[in-house]
């Protein structure tokens, strides 16, 4: 009996112990011993259980976009069927392709969805907006119904560069079709080359920080006065903190202050004691000839140290330097010149193709959103190694190769787009992304006096096709990655170093040029009489036929034919390197003695050639007239020959005159009137120099 009991009580506790062990997996406490689930595999159970979902199930998309469809459809406030019906009716035959419809109606269903949730006050620090975007990455490297099963993802699934930059320029202030590849690369060098939500994350958190930093500055009393005249925004302010002070440059003193930078100008604000002085403007929109660029600075006007920018224009007397001291390197130094030239290059690109009204705006929006993503990006990552001005949109264009290209395709963007709406009204907000003017607004909290005019203005991406900008982008970097490739070879040939070996390098690649100098000074020469008779012969006859053009002509068509002909059997070989004899080693003391004797070799040059002008001053003043006497009357000879004399005739004189000069009839008299015309030289004096010293007043201005 009491073993039929005990049994029971066993049975019993086996089976409660197994019901809560199943609801613990039910309710996810367990999740660590299962696995990692992501969001899509509950997402995708509750749309199992209801019916109207299994209704909206679109069958050409894979279970993940079906599932970011839904999230869009959500926000949208209509069914995905009904997205999918709009779609159909406002897609081109082309992005309805088989081939390509699943992923064309993913985006289109992103880019309605991310452009209303954009308008959203604080958008960026909602989760949920963060992990929509991020899914829709997924998505999209698995759109069709064929794509990756949903088993396959987890919580710590990563995108490609593809997907995230499609996706991310999207929502302006995320990325910039532009600065996309090489942010994708800053925010995935630890990564492998693939973005996870936790690193995107942290991005996005590091974006709204800086959003709230630079709209609380904005909206201080800070230059009010001189900003309300423009609407200037304030976007960056450095100097407030006693460990990282600025400090500006004039003549010999240093004084420290309070650095700002606006969309319009760079402001500079002296400390005395307790209180700032009147700013000092310093314009960055109106064309100064501004230069920005690093300096070097230190006490007394010395240049020791890597840590400072100057500012000129022509409404400068002299440079305005600011130097930001830090303890290593000059990261601070950088980040500044980086967005100081941003502001300039975005007023230059507005400048330069006269861009006004609403365009204006929407320009000064992509750099006003640059700044803000390198904002992000300095305060979450090391900045040591990261080049800011490749994550600066117009700061890019301007060292990429064809930028100047990218720039004048957006420029002429707005007019196209405006064509386009004009031709398909209805469509144009559903193909496009949303703008990067309607965005700022949308951060700040800032409208136009023209309500619709954000809407004047769209996106950089377009649903299923690249655009313009695009395409002018992706022929510069393909020209930027030739470059690349050609810089290395450049770096590889500055590791030579020595003026010995250079020299010997530059031998060695002159070498076929000096074979042919040889060749033909032999010839001039009369070394072998027949080949020189028969050159002779062969080039009065060009020259007296007038062939001469066609004769160069021909040598460079050949010359074309070798280039041709060596890419067609050389291609895909390796390739060929020259080959160099290496100098004997020199020690320190006799690399002295050969830069010594090379400096002494090219004063003397220097002095020759400053004796020649000062002879041919004096000939030309009459200073000494006899020997100017025989000047004027040369000069008049060969004035009267090119005047009555057709220019075939002097070519061919002068041409027989030097070739034929060491023929063996004319040898002796050739050395003859050489040695004459030395004499003559050599007797005619140069024009006195007198040397004046600077007076110690002059030197000391």
């Amino acid at each position: 009996m009491w073993e039929i009991l005990k049994g029971e009580l066993e049975t019993d506790m086996s089976v409660k112990t197994r019901s809560m062990l199943e609801g613990l997996v039910r309710e996810g406490s367990f999740k660590w011993l299962l696995g990692k689930r992501s969001s899509f595999h509950e997402e995708f159970e509750e749309m199992e259980k209801s019916p109207s979902a299994k209704k909206n199930w679109i069958q050409e998309l894979s279970p993940v976009a079906n599932i970011v469809v839904r999230r869009c459809s959500k926000i949208l406030g209509i069914s995905s069927c009904e997205l999918r019906e709009t779609f159909n009716e406002e897609a081109s035959e082309s992005l309805k392709h088989q081939s390509r419809y699943a992923r064309n109606l993913l985006e289109y269903c992103c880019f309605k969805a991310l452009a209303l949730s954009t308008q959203v006050l604080g958008h960026l620090a909602d989760k949920k907006f963060r992990r929509l975007t991020f899914d829709m990455m997924i998505a999209w490297e698995t759109p069709a119904a064929s794509s990756q099963s949903l088993l396959n993802l987890d919580e710590d699934t990563s995108v490609g560069v593809e997907a995230f930059s499609r996706i991310a320029p999207a929502v302006p202030i995320i990325a910039n079709v532009i600065i996309c590849g090489n942010l994708f690369e800053v925010l995935t060098r630890s990564t492998g080359d693939r973005l996870q939500f936790s690193v995107y994350d942290k991005y996005l958190s590091g974006l709204e920080r800086s959003i709230k930093k630079m709209k609380s500055q904005s909206d201080s009393s800070l230059l009010a006065s001189f900003r309300s005249s423009r609407g200037e925004k304030i976007l960056e302010v450095d100097g407030t903190v006693t460990t990282q002070p600025v400090l500006e440059h004039v003549g010999m003193s240093t004084w420290p202050g309070r650095l700002i930078l606006t969309d319009h100008a760079l402001y500079f604000e002296a400390l005395r004691l307790v209180s700032y002085e009147k700013p000092r403007r310093h314009d960055l929109s109106e064309d100064l000839k501004q230069v920005v660029k690093a300096e070097l600075t230190g006490p007394l006007g010395s240049r020791l140290f890597d840590k400072a920018v100057s500012y000129k224009s022509i409404s400068l007397v002299e440079p305005a330097v600011f130097e930001f001291p830090e303890l290593k390197g000059h990261s601070r130094r950088d980040y500044w010149l980086a967005i100081i030239m941003e502001i300039l290059h975005v007023h230059k690109f507005l400048n330069t193709y006269k861009i006004k009204g609403v365009e204006r705006d929407e320009a000064l929006s992509k750099a006003v959103l640059g700044i803000l993503r390198v904002q992000a990006i300095r305060e979450i990552f090391s900045v040591d190694s990261i080049r800011w001005e490749s994550l600066l949109m117009f700061n890019f264009c301007d060292q990429l190769p064809g930028g100047d290209l990218i720039l004048e395709t957006l420029a002429n963007m707005s007019a196209v787009r405006e064509s386009d709406r004009s031709n398909s009204p209805r469509a144009i907000n559903g193909m496009y992304s949303i703008s990067s003017l309607a965005m700022v607004s949308s951060l700040f909290g800032t409208s136009s006096n023209d309500p619709d005019e954000a809407r004047l203005v769209v996106g950089e991406v377009a649903v299923g096709e690249m655009t313009f900008l695009e395409k002018a982008l992706s022929e510069s970097k393909d020209n930027y990655k030739r470059v690349v490739l050609a810089q290395e070879t450049v770096d590889g040939v500055k590791k030579v170093e020595g003026i010995d070996t250079n020299i010997a390098v530059m031998k060695e690649l002159l070498r076929p040029v000096t074979k042919a100098g040889n060749w033909l000074l032999s010839l001039a020469y009369w070394d072998d009489p027949v080949k020189s008779l028969t050159f002779c012969f062969f080039s009065t006859f060009i020259i007296y036929r007038g062939w001469m053009g066609y004769t160069i002509a021909s040598l460079l068509f050949l010359s074309a034919i070798f280039v041709v002909l060596t890419r067609c059997f050389s291609q895909g070989g390796p390739v060929d390197e020259v080959k160099v004899i290496a100098p004997p080693p020199m020690n320190t003391m006799e690399q002295l003695l050969a830069v010594q004797n090379a400096i002494s070799q090219f004063e003397e040059l220097i002095q020759d050639g400053n004796i020649g002008l000062l002879k041919f001053r004096a000939l030309l003043l009459s200073l000494f007239p006899q020997a100017s006497e025989k000047f004027a009357v040369a000069l008049l000879f060969t004035a009267l020959i090119l005047a009555f004399v057709p220019s075939k005739y002097i070519v061919l004189v002068i041409f027989l005159e030097t070739f034929t000069r060491y023929s063996p009839p004319r040898r002796a008299s050739t050395e003859r009137w050489t040695r004459r015309l030395r004499e003559w030289w050599f007797s005619i004096p140069a024009a006195p120099v007198i040397l004046e010293r600077e007076k110690e007043e002059k030197k000391r201005k």
